[in-house]
């Protein structure tokens, strides 16, 4: 509970936690470490309760230090709080001038009216969701007894039946806003600044919204710290924004931020995905703003008006003169001169057209100064200018980035020719990011969980890899289990391509650059162990019930496995439920309660038994990681509706152990995650301690000591040209081939539906075959064992198709 009234200093069972540790108000600043702060001081003036919305308030009120010593304090040793939601009703009704007071897990910002007041130069600001007061009370008669702390216990349960509670917030449309209230909405983004110094000391970003009432409304924030603005990573995206001021400018509407604004985004792309984007450790989420989001994502994808503001493109389709968004990893930079620096990144596929080839100083370049003559091909060499040459200083090698509204410049440059008796022209192109924000121009850094960022991890990971290593992760008898066919196996050897130069096993037709294009005739009679370009139409394929191609795989011992179906994940949960045994809990660990949210209609609201890790607790993340005993799927998965992550276990009498890992061993959301069964060595035990890494499905897995399993899709396709047709495995590269992640097909009847649609463009359920589009591939062979013992040559797709418009019209 975050308001505790203490009578005569002091109150049953309630004590200010001992790690906290008191700092002098003249001391407070955003430099501060305010992790495990504790300020005390006496109200000397209380401000009205504001209400803002139903059940969500703002009181600000003054505090000034009763011991503070005159020859420490430079400063004067008074200073605003504002309180918010029902923490500030709390303080309303429990404190009065000259009640002292003690606040925790306060944040800092900026007081706009220090120059007035003559007071602190900030703010302290107190969250419901964060922030702890302790009150000396005067006069305990007037005190609500709901106001007073419980036991620690207690406490921790009451925290987390916060998250379960109904939605304190409402959320005005865009078509309702009226001048000078404060509002809370939600809002997709049509266009957006990424944020830039202000004059002042604040970054401020600009963007415009719009929702269901097609009212278009613009959005300035002031924020001092970066990550304090919105996340905004491209059109489309979805904000949610507590707390901003309507405000009449030029007859026009607009917002702005203000006491205790916050910002949530997420994708706004119909994924399935519903992950806040955020640098708070706490948000409200509930199954409410869940709906909201979603309804949002489904309205999105039926505005077509939307489609066009995307503007990110890969390298391989970029244009000469064009403008474009480019999402990529940095390789390498080096400052150009005072106004310019160099960015060398790449995205796993190949520009068409040649880099201009800029020199700097190799002493200069952050990052490798060479790369091999393959790699180079694939890196494209980016110019910024101005404020995002400073902003490229903080950048890091490796970093995943999208790059706002870059220009391709061709230019024109003087080479000696081969005979070397004159100079030639030759045609380059090289990318401009200029100066300022006009545009939407800027460079953000994406999150390593961000969809894009996978698909890139996955695209450039193909690139690096040898045509030659394109399957050996594969195990012979799992997938032979799973197809009744064998699988590709290939010798160590590289495969080596018509030109005798190696090639890359998905680098955007590179390979098909190099490579001899043959018949599907021609190829069945070429011997196996080689890489081949060929154009054909797509026949049939396997299976035809598309969510069986979903599979799970283990990268350690190659394994391939079906995934259960949820009847037989409820039975795991059943017998776990029936097999638990009393046990002692672990020392990290602390129990608690926690209601079930979303009861069925009729049905009494079950309390399930959690447990957290202490860890986790000191560090502020409490509700991030829940381990829960004696609950069925269903419930499982209305609990991970309202929490970051839920880790099913039962208890035995050596303690608390994970079930079968044929079940889940985590849910988070819509997403499960399984483990191996044979290379893991699973164990309950309390994670370390990441700082403010974001806690993953990664990082859970390897505390538990599970081997965690990837989906992956598995398919056999029938490929047809004029002369033969050929039964090829798609596999390792069928995300890139079908433009969906196996994850996003696993939870998103949307993402089913585009694996779906993609087939049926290409293999039309009616039609000839004539009017089938033709495909240009690589494909790869290899020798395996078939179901007889007998060794026999299969094929593998090992790029991503590309369609040729000019033999359409021709006879298959």
């Amino acid at each position: 509970m975050p308001f505790h009234a203490l009578v005569d200093g002091a109150s049953p069972g309630v004590q200010v936690p001992l790690h906290l540790t008191r700092i002098p108000i003249n001391l407070i600043s955003t430099s501060s470490d305010l992790a495990n702060a504790l300020v005390k001081g006496k109200v000397v003036r209380k401000g009205p309760l504001v209400s803002v919305a139903p059940n969500d308030f703002i009181l600000k009120a003054v505090i000034q230090e009763e011991d503070s010593q005159p020859h420490i304090s430079t400063q004067i040793p008074a200073i605003n709080i504002v309180v918010f939601g029902e923490l500030a009703r709390d303080f309303s009704q429990c404190v009065s001038p000259g009640d002292v007071v003690m606040a925790s897990g306060f944040t800092v910002s900026k007081s706009p009216t220090a120059s007035k007041d003559k007071l602190h130069h900030f703010n302290l600001l107190l969250s419901e969701k964060d922030a702890n007061i302790y009150c000396f009370c005067q006069n305990p008669s007037i005190y609500p007894r709901s106001a007073v702390a419980r036991k620690d216990s207690c406490t921790v349960s009451a925290q987390i039946v916060n998250r379960t509670k109904a939605p304190r917030y409402t959320y005005t449309p865009l078509g309702d806003l009226k001048a000078g209230s404060v509002v809370n909405v939600y809002g997709v983004v049509v266009f957006f600044k990424q944020p830039f110094k202000s004059h002042g000391t604040d970054f401020c970003s600009s963007l415009k919204i719009t929702d269901k009432s097609n009212h278009s409304i613009g959005c300035t924030i002031f924020c001092e710290k970066l990550e304090e603005h919105p996340k905004i990573f491209q059109n489309g995206d979805i904000v949610r924004m507590h707390r901003v001021k309507v405000q009449l400018f030029n007859n026009t509407i607009t917002l702005v931020n203000t006491f205790g604004f916050s910002v949530v985004t997420f994708d706004g792309k119909p994924s399935g995905s519903v992950e806040p984007r955020t640098s708070s450790r706490t948000v409200h989420f509930d199954e409410e703003d869940r709906r909201r989001v979603e309804e949002l994502q489904t309205w999105i994808s039926s505005q077509n008006i939307l489609l066009p503001l995307t503007n990110s493109v890969s390298l391989s389709a970029v244009q000469p003169k064009a403008y474009f968004d480019l999402t990529c990893q940095l390789l390498a930079k080096a400052p150009v001169d005072s106004t310019c620096s160099l960015l060398r990144v790449w995205d796993g596929t190949r520009c068409p057209n040649t880099f201009l080839k800029v020199d700097v100083d190799p002493n200069d370049v952050e990052g490798p100064t060479t790369f091999s003559r393959e790699k180079e091909s694939f890196i494209a060499n980016v110019l910024v200018y101005d404020n995002h040459s400073e902003f490229a200083k903080q950048l890091k090698p490796g970093a995943f980035l999208r790059i706002y509204n870059l220009r391709a410049i061709p230019v024109t440059s003087k080479e000696c020719s081969v005979t070397g008796s004159q100079s030639e022209e030759v045609e380059h192109i090289v990318f401009h990011l200029h100066g300022g924000t006009s545009y939407g121009r800027g460079i953000r850094v994406l999150p390593e969980n961000s969809p894009d960022v996978q698909m890139l991890k996955r695209a450039i990971a193909f690139l690096t890899e040898d045509v030659g290593n394109c399957a050996s992760e594969l195990n012979d008898s799992e997938l032979l289990e799973v197809w009744s066919t064998p699988p590709e196996s290939l010798d160590d050897e590289a495969v080596e391509c018509s030109t005798s130069k190696k090639c890359s096993s998905t680098a955007e037709g590179s390979c098909r650059l190099q490579l001899q294009r043959v018949t599907l005739s021609e190829l069945k009679q070429s011997p196996p162990g080689q890489a081949y370009h060929v154009r054909a139409q797509l026949r049939s394929y396997e299976p035809s019930k598309l969510h069986q191609a979903l599979k799970l795989f283990c990268s350690k011992c190659s394994s391939i496995q079906e995934i259960p179906d949820d009847e037989r994940v409820a039975s795991i949960f059943s017998e776990a439920c029936k097999n638990s045994e009393d046990c002692s809990l672990p020392p990290w660990a602390l129990s608690g309660s926690i209601k079930l949210p979303l009861p069925p209609s009729g049905a009494p609201q079950r309390t399930l038994r959690v447990h957290l890790s202490t860890q986790l607790k000191a560090e502020g993340k409490a509700n991030e990681l829940l381990f829960i005993t004696g609950t069925t799927l269903e419930e499982t998965c209305r609990l991970a509706t309202g929490y970051k992550n839920i880790v099913p276990v039962t208890s035995s009498k050596s303690g608390l152990v994970l079930m079968d890992l044929s079940a889940p061993f985590l849910f988070r959301g819509p997403r499960r995650f399984y483990g191996c069964k044979q290379c893991s060595e699973a164990t309950v035990r309390e994670l370390p301690s990441r700082g403010d890494k974001l806690l993953d499905e990664k990082i859970i897995a390897e505390a538990l000591g599970v081997q965690l399993l990837q989906f992956v899709l598995l398919m056999k396709l029938q490929l047809q040209d004029a002369t033969d047709t050929l039964d090829v495995f798609l596999w390792k590269h069928a995300e890139v081939f079908l433009g969906v992640s196996a994850e996003d097909v696993a939870i998103s009847q949307r993402a089913q539906n585009c694996v779906h649609e993609t087939l049926e463009s290409l293999c039309p359920t009616e039609g000839t075959l004539g009017l089938r589009p033709w495909l240009d591939l690589t494909l790869m062979s290899y020798r395996g064992e078939g179901e007889e013992g007998q060794m026999q040559t299969y094929y593998q797709i090992c790029s991503s198709p590309s369609q040729d418009p000019d033999l359409q019209s021709q006879d298959a």
